[in-house]
């Protein structure tokens, strides 16, 4: 009901409010100091802190896969065995070839060091050794192409071969993606540019997972700036633990520039436009003074005051259709505080 009579009072003026001195009912609120960020807002792209395509260096057969599609590895985890029976063959041979040639070496130097061989019989005999040393040491490279390892913890994907295939060189096997932390990468106008640095933080949502928001860093600043758009692109890392993000989602951007301690705010209601300005009823003992503001971030319900008020001041949020500079007014109590009050008499 007391809603119903101030709606009631506010839309059938009655001129004898100001003739007879009576106070007009009015809400009020008072000015609030809170932590505000001075933001940007952008869209972005997650991506993969790291992402490649697993392909072999070697053709063969894929003799084994040891890991299930979507397993998270870590860095050199065993990921496929491709048949490698020649060339262990062909190790064994290097190596039965080496010990030869070190025998013949170690028998030639000890005779050129009694004068029984002549200096160039023992360098052929030196070059030998070195030469199958290193036949066996590019029969083991060739080997070890045969098992392919994960380069970084990570999530495999869908791998694209099965065992027994003949897979050729350079072709793909399967994906390998680390998920934690996401990057982002976002384009801000190059207006900005002086004041985007490295650490400032940003948070952003994506369609996948609405109601959450997710906090990361800026790590970098491309230093070519865009000549189509006239902008700066910007990549930013991401905490990823609970593998949530994925990437390629689009990503709603906020990019906090500065934090504001003690921003002032009053209710959106309170803000009364005259012509292309912003005024409030600021109330003063009990009278209503019409005082001109200037504001800035608007957040849901709320205004930020950069001039005019102070913090505790009090503001009308609700009654401003019946009043003038210099009215006299009443508080009435908040919504709900008669209901309180009610039910904390009857206790």
């Amino acid at each position: 009901m007391r809603r119903l009579a101030l709606l009631l009072s506010m839309l059938v003026p009655s001129p004898l409010v100001f003739a007879q001195g009576f106070p007009v009912a009015v809400e009020t609120a008072q000015v609030a100091a809170r932590s505000l960020d001075d933001t940007l807002t952008t869209v972005g792209t997650l991506r993969a802190d790291e992402s490649v395509v697993l392909r072999p260096e070697v053709a063969g057969r894929i003799e084994k896969i040891h890991f299930s599609d979507g397993d998270r590895v870590k860095a050199g985890a065993l990921l496929f065995s491709l048949d490698a029976a020649l060339l262990r063959a062909e190790v064994n041979e290097a190596a039965a070839n080496l010990e030869r040639s070190r025998r013949a070496y170690e028998r030639a130097r000890e005779l050129v060091g009694r004068q029984l061989l002549s200096r160039a019989d023992f360098d052929a005999a030196k070059a030998g050794f070195d030469v199958d040393r290193a036949r066996l040491a590019s029969a083991r490279a060739r080997l070890d192409k045969m098992t392919i390892r994960a380069p970084f913890d990570g999530v495999v994907g869908l791998r694209q071969v099965s065992p027994g295939d003949f897979v050729g060189v350079g072709q793909a096997l399967v994906n390998l993606v680390r998920l934690d932390p996401m990057l982002v990468d976002f384009r801000l106008p190059e207006v900005h540019l002086g004041r985007i640095v490295a650490g400032q933080t940003v948070k952003l949502t994506v369609d996948a997972w609405p109601g959450r928001e997710f906090a990361g860093t800026v790590s970098a600043v491309d230093p070519q700036i865009d000549i189509d758009g006239r902008s700066a692109l910007v990549r930013a890392r991401v905490g990823n633990q609970d593998g949530a993000l994925r990437p390629g989602l689009f990503a709603r951007v906020a990019l906090v520039l500065a934090r504001r301690a003690e921003a002032l705010v009053v209710p959106e209601q309170a803000i009364w436009p005259v012509g292309d300005k912003r005024h409030v009823f600021r109330v003063e003992d009990g009278v209503a003074k019409l005082v001109e503001v200037r504001t800035g971030q608007r957040l849901p319900g709320l205004v930020e005051i950069v001039s005019g008020l102070s913090a505790g001041d009090v503001v009308v949020t609700a009654g401003q259709l019946k009043l003038r500079d210099g009215a006299q007014v009443v508080a009435l109590p908040p919504p709900g505080a008669e209901a309180a009050d009610g039910q904390a008499a009857g206790r």
